[in-house]
């Protein structure tokens, strides 16, 4: 088995990272550099969801499971790929867009929501991005699918001052099936063929969620 071609997923982390509003925004500071300690070394100061990352059940629900305590196969698996391109803003990724993959679906698989949301990364419209229907979500559920990935920053609804929103169901959805969400993810340059997903995340102990370095590893046939 060789490997064909290893894409990033990932967002950078760094001082313009994007957070979610009232999250802790990243923070680099040196602690030790060459010159005066023989090696470099960063202070750094972040949240638990912060850059492309992944929730735990336990960031909403206190009995979930919590980051450390998920299966590690949680995080790698065959990517199934739900295309919702086209979405208006706060619209909905309904059982439409998942149903031509749905014979894919399965446990074990990680599902890649692709709304091209990413595009807007840095911008004011970023908060407004598609998001996942929650029956649409419980259907994928109801198929076994554990892991759901999405290209913004949040897989419910962002609510503002004008979008109340209609609260995180899918998030509770998955996370009382002891799922995993993943966020701010880069979809756009995924393989044609098959391929894997990696998003392993820092073993926080007792944490909500955790940054990743997310890849889609595509294999030599």
């Amino acid at each position: 088995m060789r490997i064909h071609r290893v894409v990033d997923l990932c967002v950078p982390v760094d001082s313009g990272t994007v957070a979610y509003p009232g999250d802790p925004s990243p923070r680099f500071e040196v602690h030790s550099t060459i010159e005066r300690d023989g090696f470099n070394l960063l202070d750094v100061h972040m949240g638990s969801q912060s850059g492309t990352h992944v929730d735990a059940p336990y960031h909403f629900e206190s009995d979930g499971l919590r980051l450390d305590e998920i299966p590690i196969e949680r995080f790698v698996g065959p990517g199934v790929v739900v295309n919702a391109l086209g979405l208006p803003a706060r619209g909905q990724i309904g059982w439409e867009h998942v149903a031509p993959v749905a014979d894919r679906l399965a446990p074990g698989v990680i599902v890649l929501l692709r709304t091209g949301w990413s595009a807007y990364y840095g911008t004011p419209s970023y908060f407004e991005h598609p998001f996942l229907e929650a029956e649409a979500c419980r259907k994928m559920l109801d198929l076994g699918v554990r892991t759901f990935c999405i290209d913004a920053i949040n897989i419910d609804e962002t609510p503002d001052d004008t979008h109340p929103g209609v609260g995180f169901p899918s998030h509770h959805l998955i996370s009382r099936a002891g799922g995993v969400i993943g966020e701010n993810f880069r979809l756009e340059d995924l393989p044609e063929r098959d391929f894997l997903v990696a998003c392993t995340p820092i073993r926080l102990t007792g944490a909500d969620g955790g940054p990743v370095r997310a890849v889609a590893i595509e294999l030599e046939p």
